[in-house]
């Protein structure tokens, strides 16, 4: 093998210094070789169709998103600046009123109290949501293999359960003449209930409706939960409980602090949820009596394709996108900023 070096010299564009390069050649049998210098791109690098790959993949969703979604939301946003009754409908009309739906809405207190009732609503579902998940999820964790085997079905059975299908469930159990709720009422001395009409009050009617609601989502937070507690290390509660730590003493100093992203992002998701859930208030009550278990959603229903004003209704819809909106650019400057203190 001949190793050939030689030294250049050349001069440095700085006038008064100098500078040396060195290259070392070598190759058996009398080639050369010579280094890449530093910093230099590789001839082997990506292709433009590699580069173009990830973008190829998620093009296909991303037309359907736009399809099913975007197509949808454009129409309803272009309504919302219309008069359209069933007069516009018979003679295919089209009358642009601009903000008009938007003015009449936001100045109508119907639409202020429906609101704040749909905020409360939103609220107390899931307080109630996040605390019975966070306690089944803490159950999961402690009950042997068997045991939350059982309890891991039961679960997953009211999660799977059609929304329809358990709406209608919940309308045969607290029925005023056939409800089993009634009957075990009235059996342990509550006579008063043997006939009452549960949906004959605003209040009796969401208590069903926020049964059944918290009932189907808790799954969904008791198993996230319950991930989420496998993730801390056992260490920690050795390390609480030898500090003399109780339960509560754990959760607030070890659980909740290493699942606090689990907390927030799973709030805001049950938020988002139960804010624009449709099917149980509708399907429990439509709205009543007398308008007062109302919703947005259900709202926007009943004032847009029931009333056939559907102009109205999509601009009620469309204020009820920009509300969800607004919480999830809460939501994402939360994260955001988590995210820079990690």
């Amino acid at each position: 093998m001949a190793v050939h070096s030689e030294r250049v010299q050349t001069q440095s564009p700085e006038p008064g210094e100098a500078a040396v390069a060195s290259r070392e050649t070598s190759a058996p049998g009398g080639g050369s070789k010579a280094s890449a210098p530093k910093g230099a791109r590789s001839a082997g690098g990506p292709s433009l169709g590699s580069r173009l790959a990830p973008y190829l993949l998620l093009l296909p969703a991303t037309v359907a998103t736009l399809a099913l979604l975007g197509w949808p939301l454009l129409k309803t946003v272009l309504l919302s600046f219309q008069n359209l009754n069933r007069r516009q409908l018979v003679l295919h009309l089209t009358e642009w009123t601009g903000f008009d739906n938007y003015k009449e809405q936001l100045t109508d207190p119907d639409f202020w109290a429906v609101t704040g009732r749909t905020v409360a609503f939103t609220a107390i579902n899931v307080v109630l949501i996040m605390i019975g998940g966070t306690l089944i999820g803490l159950l999961l964790n402690q009950l042997g293999k068997k045991m939350r085997l059982v309890l891991q079905i039961a679960l997953l059975l009211a999660w799977a359960m059609p929304v329809v299908a358990a709406t209608t469930v919940y309308t045969w159990l607290f029925d005023s003449q056939w409800g089993v709720v009634n009957w075990i009422l009235d059996q342990l001395g509550w006579h008063s209930m043997r006939d009452y009409n549960w949906l004959s009050d605003p209040y009796s009617t969401f208590f069903i409706i926020i049964l059944l609601i918290v009932w189907m989502s808790i799954p969904f937070v008791a198993f996230n939960m319950y991930a989420g507690l496998t993730t801390i290390p056992k260490e920690l509660y050795e390390a609480a409980r030898m500090d003399g730590a109780g339960a509560v003493k754990i959760f607030t100093a070890v659980i909740f602090p290493n699942l606090k992203p689990f907390f927030l992002a799973t709030t805001f998701l049950e938020v988002i949820w139960v804010f624009k859930a449709f099917t149980q208030v509708y399907a429990v009550n439509a709205g009543g009596p007398e308008k007062l278990t109302r919703t947005l959603p259900v709202h926007a229903f009943l004032e847009g394709s029931a009333g056939q004003h559907y102009g109205i209704g999509s601009a009620i819809a469309v204020l009820t996108i920009l509300m969800l909106g607004v919480l999830m650019a809460y939501y994402f400057r939360i994260m955001i900023k988590q995210e820079d203190e990690l």
